[in-house]
């Protein structure tokens, strides 16, 4: 898909634009857009709205052709809502209306002449970068597996926006570059485990190194067995397939800039060990390695944009499987950091590998630290599909951080939601024979494994994103959603851009 900035004369106005299909607003009370209103000089659009051929409801849609005194060839009226409320939400639902619409037409070619700059609280950069987002995501298809593969979707292959200025092209290539990253992420979650292992994740971070500049490293068992992670290590003993550590490095900024660390878990395939998950949907366990997969995601997207920061990704992968040779409840291990864990429960092994990467990542002296895992259940069960829990301490530098992950989230409809974390939780991880056990039991589930991630991360700032009810979706929808690559992305934006507040 190609999108770009388009002019249009300006002594003919959008009536004298030439393209395959040209998309437009209405609103509900049968009121035209202003771009509408340049279009109708026969009346043949107020005509629909009076006829009720639609209603102006956000996102409500329909198709005239041969529109007397236009030149395109057809004009999709998308409705907008009221007038004067046009929201976030209606926008968004807008999109994905002109998105499908324009994915079945015959034409080739599309314009969008929606009012970008009158969303409530956002301005036009925002909306460019949304749009994008949504046609992108619409258009998203997975047969890399399939014999048969999908036939290629015929309609608009190019989107031009109108009537915005030359600024408007950096948040094109901001939208191309951050769909690009979304789909990198979906494309590691959708692949079966047994081609998505922890070496094909490392070989994916090789080439991004190769594309995009990145420094990159990959220690093997014999380095991570060096540097005393004996809690990875307990993970990945029942599998046959090498664990990987891979360290990826973006320093577009300032050499003496601290940089902005992520740690994603890559659990690229987990049965639960010897403590094993029933068998139903136990496929979806392919997808334990988004975390590791958005971070891919992300530095795919600020290596497109050449992003002016220092970003650090860290992804320990492995998978976790019942063997002879696997962990066993009740085992005790030492973490990097010489912590010894009780492990009570190996289907609990997320923040057993997270422990020694948030460890290791102390050399770095980084600005934050952010861990993005698909860690609990219990986060499914309190904040469901629709949020990402987020989970730091309370404390100024933490707030601040805590305020800038929950805004990135809301400017990009990848929202988060915080959560408690206090030591009155930690009492729950006491072990009778080992610094702690590895689960505090079902209360508070989400909030005992951040707590105990958070006993590795007492010297720097840091947050933890349990993305397990947002990283994909169930039923007949199955598939990896790219999320949170938008939220992070926005967030490492936002600090090269000077908008975030710098963390002690």
């Amino acid at each position: 898909m190609d999108f770009s900035i388009k002019p249009y004369d300006a002594k003919t106005g959008l009536s004298g634009f030439k393209t395959g299909c040209l998309a437009v607003g209405v609103f509900e009370d049968k009121k035209l857009s202003q771009a509408a209103q340049s279009l109708d000089r026969k009346g043949q659009i107020a005509a629909a709205l009076k006829s009720g051929d639609i209603t102006g409801k956000a996102g409500s849609t329909l198709l005239l052709r041969g529109v007397d005194g236009v030149t395109a060839e057809r004009i999709l009226l998308v409705g907008l809502g009221k007038e004067g409320d046009f929201s976030e939400k209606t926008f968004t639902s807008a999109m994905q209306s002109i998105a499908k619409a324009f994915s079945t037409l015959g034409a080739s070619e599309g314009a969008i002449a929606l009012p970008l700059d009158q969303i409530k609280n956002r301005d036009a950069a925002w909306a460019i970068r949304g749009a994008i987002l949504a046609v992108r995501d619409a258009g998203y298809r997975y047969d890399t597996t399939k014999s048969q593969k999908d036939a290629p979707q015929n309609g608009v292959k190019k989107i031009a926006f109108l009537g915005m200025d030359a600024a408007a092209k950096s948040s094109i290539a901001q939208g191309i570059a951050l769909a690009n990253g979304m789909a990198l992420t979906k494309d590691l979650g959708n692949l079966p485990p047994n081609i998505c292992t922890p070496t094909y994740l490392a070989n994916t971070a090789k080439q991004l190194g190769k594309d995009f500049g990145f420094g990159i490293e990959i220690l093997d068992r014999k380095q991570l067995e060096a540097l005393k992670m004996g809690s990875f290590l307990s993970v990945t003993k029942g599998s046959d397939e090498p664990p990987k550590f891979i360290v990826l490095k973006h320093m577009g900024g300032k050499a003496k800039d601290a940089p902005i660390v992520l740690v994603g878990k890559g659990i690229t395939f987990d049965t639960g060990g010897i403590s094993l998950k029933p068998g139903a949907n136990m496929d979806e366990m392919k997808y334990d390695m988004c975390g590791a997969a958005s971070v891919l995601g992300t530095f795919r997207a600020i290596g497109e944009m050449n992003l002016k920061l220092n970003v650090i990704g860290v992804i320990p992968a492995c998978e976790n499987m019942p063997s002879g040779r696997a962990s066993k409840p009740g085992d005790i291990v030492t973490s990097m950091s010489g912590q010894t864990i009780e492990i009570l429960n190996t289907d609990a092994e997320g923040r057993l590998i997270l422990c020694d990467a948030l460890t290791y990542v102390e050399r770095f002296k980084p600005a934050a630290v952010i861990d993005i895992a698909t860690l609990t259940g219990a986060c499914v069960t309190a904040l469901g599909h629709h949020n990402t829990g987020l989970f730091t301490r309370h404390d100024d530098a933490h707030d601040d951080l805590a305020e800038e992950l929950l805004a990135a989230g809301k400017a990009t409809g990848d929202t988060a939601w915080r959560m408690p974390i206090e030591d009155a939780y930690q009492e729950q991880l006491k072990s009778n024979f080992a610094d702690m056990a590895n689960i505090g039991g079902p209360p508070g589930g989400s909030i005992t494994a951040a707590c105990f991630l958070e006993r590795y991360t007492r010297k720097y700032t840091w947050a933890h994103l349990d993305i397990a009810g947002t990283a994909w979706k169930s039923g007949a929808a199955k598939g990896a959603t790219g999320r949170p690559v938008p939220l992070l992305t926005t967030f490492l934006l936002n600090r090269a851009n000077g908008n975030g507040k710098k963390q002690a």
